[in-house]
């Protein structure tokens, strides 16, 4: 007998009760959310059951092409090597799962016993008879048989007395995560989870309440020119006792040493057994010049929260990298990050540089890196090589469909290719992933118009004025912010404040263009001001350097109610014949 955990969209609840009760007729132990009781803790006993899992049978459909959970799952069952996918009607495996054999339903319409259901135990049969299935199986026995620990590490407090050293703390922060979540005796909370606590005053078990962990690791950080000062605290969750803690003050030099002590120390206290090769992982760096690795935090802290769509900002992002990659060539993740910036520059703001280069040199370095093969997605497509670029995509989510780029370039080539119902799973994703992504909810507001799912529009529009309005606490000159806000308040109706936070948006950040098109098109919802949009469209337009904005303009929904205003079509006509984009007529 085997576990199995079942994926599948709500809308496919019947077929996913029929395969269930078709496996455990076979003499499996199956586990869907229907196991769900009354009070339980939804994402941590799903997350449990997963985990435990020793085949993912993935039902795809219609339906759960749409949805993140599912993709997540998929994922997860795909990258551990116990995926079993199966097909619904027409249903096709998005971009990263088609490489794998998936058993077709054909008609099948969810009631009685499929056709393909001896395939499907086939199949379970050899994913569970695997090596890679035997040792996640031995695995779940042992985190069976003793108490799941389970952590939340919640953001170190900047204690510089600079808010400019906010980078810092948290990069410590994001790498004990990343460091924790490599001990598979652990479960540990995600970072946009636990980074949803952040600046707030916290009472540590009703945090462990809320999450239903078992502790809680707290800290804080100083540092002041080449000296630093970390702190750390994991708290015992039901009783709030100190299990462990520590200071450290060492030079700067020292910060991967403090992580891997601090990752240690928390194995050691928990008493739990760290295997090989998880240790290598925890001891494993992209860099060890502390200088390199400060210079790829600030432009990292630029490239997540900076002001998107401002050239300005992705030069600085490169020039960090630079200086990075100069301290330490081998720096793959500074050569990734660089590559990105110089895709935004060539692609959106029509420079000339090419992040080819830098994308290779990453990939040269570490294979496994998923984001240089979104800048070669980006590369592929701008030159009409859609199949190349597929492909290429296929490979960046099967390395990295927890990454935020990731997801964010998956999900803007759906929207390029007018498939909008492939690219909301991808925004929702990116949106979980950083909490503060106002543009991904943004995106959101247009997927779901699109898709004409007004109620999910209205609902994407009040996530993004929240993270817009967290963002314009922390910087109130953000013009990205404020042109997102403004979308949301005009899509909610409150036609006034959102034309005041245009007119705010355009006095602070002059300069960008994705403010000037993404305050356009907040003026045509509900119809609250089309001359408003034109004006600022024209602007738009002379200023547009790039030629894949023009056909992003082209299947925008947020244009719809203006696309045959002949205003328009002249503006649109004028920008292709500046840009080359006309045949000539012979």
């Amino acid at each position: 007998m085997s576990r199995i955990f079942v994926s599948y969209a709500r809308d496919d609840l019947d077929a996913a009760r029929q395969l269930a009760e078709g496996m455990t007729q076979a003499g499996h132990e199956v586990w869907w959310d229907r196991h769900l009781h009354g009070g339980s803790r939804f994402a941590k006993e799903i997350d449990k059951a997963l985990k435990n899992a020793e085949a993912v049978v993935v039902l795809w459909s219609e339906a759960s092409l749409d949805s993140a959970w599912v993709q997540d799952e998929a994922a997860e069952g795909r990258d551990t090597g116990r995926l079993v996918p199966v097909a619904m009607g027409s249903a096709k495996p998005p971009l990263g799962f088609r490489q794998f054999h998936t058993i077709d339903l054909g008609s099948w319409n969810g009631h009685g016993r499929p056709e393909a259901l001896d395939e499907l135990l086939d199949a379970i049969s050899q994913t569970c008879g695997s090596e890679v299935a035997q040792k996640k199986g031995s695995l779940a026995n042992a985190i069976e048989t003793s108490p799941e620990i389970s952590i939340c590490v919640l953001p170190f407090v900047n204690m510089s007395g600079d808010p400019e050293q906010e980078y810092f703390s948290d990069g410590i922060s994001e790498d004990i995560i990343t460091d924790l979540s490599n001990v598979s005796a652990l479960s540990i909370v995600a970072r946009n989870t636990s980074f949803t606590f952040k600046g707030q005053s916290l009472d540590v078990k009703e945090v462990a309440r809320k999450l239903g962990v078992t502790h809680v690791l707290e800290g804080s950080v100083r540092k002041a020119g080449n000296r630093v000062r970390i702190t750390a605290q994991l708290i015992d969750g039901t009783r709030g006792d100190h299990v462990w803690a520590a200071r450290y003050d060492r030079d700067l030099t020292d910060i991967f040493e403090i992580q891997d002590e601090i990752s240690k120390e928390i194995v050691r206290a928990l008493k739990v057994k760290l295997l090989p090769e998880e240790e290598q992982a925890i001891e494993t760096r992209g860099t060890e010049n502390a200088r390199a690795y400060n210079l790829y935090l600030m432009a990292r802290q630029q490239w997540i929260q900076g002001r998107r769509g401002n050239s300005r900002r992705d030069e600085i992002i490169v020039r960090f990298c630079q200086q990075a990659v100069k301290l330490d060539p081998n720096y793959a993740e500074a050569w990734a990050l660089m590559a990105l910036a110089q895709a935004e520059l060539r692609f959106w703001h029509g420079k000339d540089v090419d992040p080819m280069p830098a994308a290779e040199r990453a990939l040269e370095i570490n294979p496994d890196l998923a984001e240089p093969h979104c800048v070669k997605v980006r590369d592929l497509e701008e030159e009409g090589r859609h199949e190349e670029a597929d492909k290429e995509l296929e490979v960046a989510l099967r390395l990295g469909s927890g990454s935020w780029e990731v997801n964010r370039e998956a999900a803007r080539l759906m929207f390029r290719r007018d498939r909008m119902g492939d690219s909301i799973g991808y925004f929702e994703k990116a949106a979980q992933l950083i909490d503060g992504d106002f543009h991904s909810t943004m995106m959101l507001i247009t997927c779901y118009l699109g898709e004409g799912n007004e109620a999910a529009a209205l609902e994407a529009a009040k996530r993004t004025l929240e993270r817009a309005e967290a963002e314009l606490v922390k910087d109130p000159t953000n013009g990205a912010a404020l042109a997102a806000g403004a979308s949301s308040l005009m899509m909610l109706g409150e036609i006034e404040r959102g034309k005041d936070w245009v007119d705010r948006a355009l006095l602070l950040d002059t300069d960008n263009i994705m403010v000037l098109y993404n305050a356009a098109c907040s003026m045509t919802f509900h119809n609250a001001d089309p001359d408003g949009a034109f004006e600022l469209l024209e602007q738009y337009f002379e200023r547009l350097e790039s030629p894949g904005q023009i056909h992003h303009t082209e299947i925008d929904p947020d244009m719809d109610p203006i696309r045959d205003d002949p205003r328009f079509q002249k503006m649109l006509g004028a920008a292709k014949q500046r840009l080359g984009m006309l045949a000539t007529a012979k």
